[in-house]
């Protein structure tokens, strides 16, 4: 049953992580991260699979060992935290209080981007 509810979350998490391909507000890393750890708890064949594709295995794998992201994707992350913010702001017009416990937890999470290490050269 483990496997099985862990296989779903990973199979939900990779959907989500596709759509944020073209979705420019739906990030795509944390969503494959998270499928990548959700296949490893329920099947290692899926987990190889993200772990060794030819486009999001290298930033998994670096993540993995390193917990490393790159600047590039730091930058395009606070910059899209940014823009869906100010799109929030306009568009829903919330309230001090919301609009700020939402500044808060976007500013947090920004800070939390920034401040991972930046990947170090490894020989695989």
């Amino acid at each position: 049953m483990k496997r099985a509810i862990f296989a779903s979350l990973g199979g939900l998490m990779l959907l989500l992580g596709m759509i944020g391909i073209v979705t420019p507000l739906l990030p795509t890393v944390p969503f494959l991260i998270l499928a990548a750890w959700c296949f490893g708890e329920s099947s290692p064949r899926l987990e190889a699979w993200m772990l060794n594709h030819p486009r999001f295995g290298p930033s998994l794998r670096r993540w993995r060992e390193q917990g490393a992201s790159p600047r590039r994707a730091k930058w395009m992350a606070v910059m899209g935290m940014t823009f869906g913010y100010a799109l929030f702001w306009t568009q829903a017009r919330p309230g001090w209080m919301l609009a700020t416990a939402v500044a808060v937890l976007m500013i947090g999470s920004a800070a939390y981007v920034v401040s991972r290490p930046e990947p170090v050269a490894t020989d695989s």
